[in-house]
């Protein structure tokens, strides 16, 4: 399940940026958004699922969708199309797995170990080496930082807030309010910001359904799944997968090199990331 998690995420890049010359980006989030929310709805109502029991357990889903969803997803989209490049952006968002760490204590009680601390550090070192040959001109400007922050703190929090409220939540009614809550967030947004100009071509109408369908469902589905089971540092080392992984799919499909420091930092994240992933041996 991490790995096909891994294989999924890492695909978020190359989906999001087959649809960028095509339509802007908080108008592709708005419409991802609907489309989810309905297809969920309507698989939630067919297979019967449950759904919240109150209403309170619903805003507390609503929430965590529009940290994960609304705010992570659309700082990464904005912080690129300002003309931030995606190896600055995945560099700065690759903060995540630390910044869980340093709040799995005190709001979760997790405990963090020295082996674990040792390899989130790792995994960041790894994540930087294979992302540094690959930066082309992506200047970072007080907007583009600003919308990468805002990436960072809604993953990160966002994932916390499904384990501490949300991990019981059903996944078929749970994403339908989430991407529901996400969609009235960003259609006034992109109404406001953006001038809702969509060349629909094979390309994008592709683009879409692949991020609706292998990322909204799919990909968040076994997130989720995850942080249900497991320990959130654990479950947030496996971000730092995603860019390396990003460019090893660019370099098996597309031919893009891999440099010297790019199989080093490879090595490097595996490394970081087996050791958060280590359990401590049983005592007796």
């Amino acid at each position: 399940m991490p790995g096909a998690f891994v294989l999924l995420w890492s695909t978020g890049f190359i989906g999001a940026r087959l649809a960028d010359p095509y339509i802007e980006p908080l108008t592709l989030l708005a419409i991802r958004m609907v489309i989810a929310a309905s297809l969920l709805a309507v698989i939630a109502l067919v297979t019967r699922a449950s759904w919240p029991e109150s209403l309170r357990m619903a805003l507390h889903i609503a929430i965590a969708g529009l940290l994960v969803h609304a705010t992570y997803l659309s700082g990464v989209f904005i912080a690129i199309n300002l003309g931030q490049a995606a190896g600055v952006t995945a560099i700065l968002v690759a903060l995540q797995p630390l910044l869980t760490a340093t709040l799995v204590g005190p709001l979760l009680g997790e405990q963090v170990t020295r082996w674990q601390w040792l390899g989130l550090i790792l995994g960041l070192l790894g994540v930087i080496f294979v992302i540094s040959g690959r930066i082309e001109g992506g200047i970072i400007t007080a907007g583009t930082l600003a919308a990468s922050l805002f990436a960072l703190i809604g993953i990160t929090l966002g994932t916390l807030y499904q384990k501490r409220f949300c991990s019981h939540a059903d996944l078929r009614s749970g994403g339908a309010i989430q991407f529901a809550a996400s969609a009235i967030v960003l259609i006034p947004a992109a109404l406001l910001l953006e001038t809702q100009t969509i060349e629909w071509t094979g390309e994008l109408i592709f683009a879409l359904a692949w991020l609706v369908l292998v990322l909204s469902v799919g990909a968040i589905g076994l997130l989720y799944t995850l942080i249900r089971r497991g320990d959130a540092s654990r479950v947030a080392s496996l971000f730092y997968l995603a860019p390396p992984f990003t460019v090893l799919l660019a370099w098996l499909f597309f031919g893009e090199q891999l440099g010297p420091s790019a199989l080093l930092g490879l090595a490097v994240v595996v490394m970081g990331v087996a050791l958060v992933q280590r359990r401590p041996a049983a005592t007796t």
